[in-house]
């Protein structure tokens, strides 16, 4: 039986990239969480983190609607967010490893379990497994994928208890929360709609593939196999401390299953 508390926390590029540029004062706060989560109430951490396209934005600009274009930026910004990531977790004397996945990995029973004795070893040994999806190379995963759906999939087969979606949105809303005033946030969502899993989709990044639509697939995804979900901002990390840190759900959307 696990000792420690096993989580997924997913980051969107929208949260990592800002003007066309890294974010690095949001991945270093980001970093310093994790760090907190794993020393002070022994998590286990598993991150699932977008940016790659973004990053690579950064250092060659393309035209981003060519899907060519995007698997190249992914190529360069892949190991450039690596990088900083390597950087910020070895201020906390943390070691970080890199895995890359297509959906396709989650359908062969042999390479799911390769991933899952991997995971093992590097959570046994303190590491904090990044894991992105491995843009090069999936096509489709970029033109209709996202970090979401990943993340859920991490979530389910790497055995998580819980999946945190820090996001550029803090919650999720009875209304379009940009749009009417008087939208109020769900605190507790038990159930998901099939409406709503099918509304148009929103990214508000131009490297995003997200949106509200794809956290509720995940949500649903892991609601069906008993696994909650939280979504808060990425933004201000002050209700996901809350929320993981002192176990008081002061803010965010807490999806779980009847």
């Amino acid at each position: 039986m696990k000792e420690k508390k096993r989580v997924v926390i997913k980051v969107g590029t929208a949260v990592l990239t800002q003007n066309n540029e890294l974010a690095l004062e949001r991945l270093t706060n980001l970093v310093d969480f994790i760090a907190k989560l794993k020393n002070d109430k022994k998590y286990e951490v598993i991150l699932v983190s977008s940016g790659a396209v973004g990053a690579g934005n950064t250092k060659l600009q393309l035209d981003k609607t060519q899907i060519a274009n995007r698997q190249a930026l992914a190529a360069i910004g892949q190991p450039l967010l690596m990088k900083h990531y390597k950087k910020r977790f070895r201020e906390h004397d943390i070691k970080c490893a890199q895995m890359l996945f297509i959906e396709n990995d989650f359908d062969s029973r042999k390479r799911t379990k390769n991933a899952q004795n991997v995971m093992e070893i590097l959570l046994s040994n303190n590491i904090v497994p990044i894991i992105n999806e491995n843009d090069v190379i999936a096509n489709d995963e970029l033109l209709f994928g996202d970090n979401d759906q990943l993340a859920a999939h991490v979530a389910y087969y790497f055995n998580a208890d819980l999946l945190a979606i820090l996001s550029d949105i803090d919650g999720y809303y009875d209304k379009n929360p940009r749009v009417e005033m008087d939208a109020k946030m769900q605190k507790i969502v038990t159930n998901i709609e099939d409406n709503e899993l099918h509304m148009v989709h929103t990214p508000n990044s131009e490297f995003a593939t997200g949106g509200i639509v794809t956290k509720l697939k995940a949500a649903h995804f892991l609601m069906n196999r008993n696994i909650p979900m939280y979504l808060s901002s990425g933004f201000d990390l002050t209700n996901a401390y809350d929320f993981l840190y002192n176990e008081n759900h002061s803010s965010g959307t807490l999806f779980i299953s009847k």
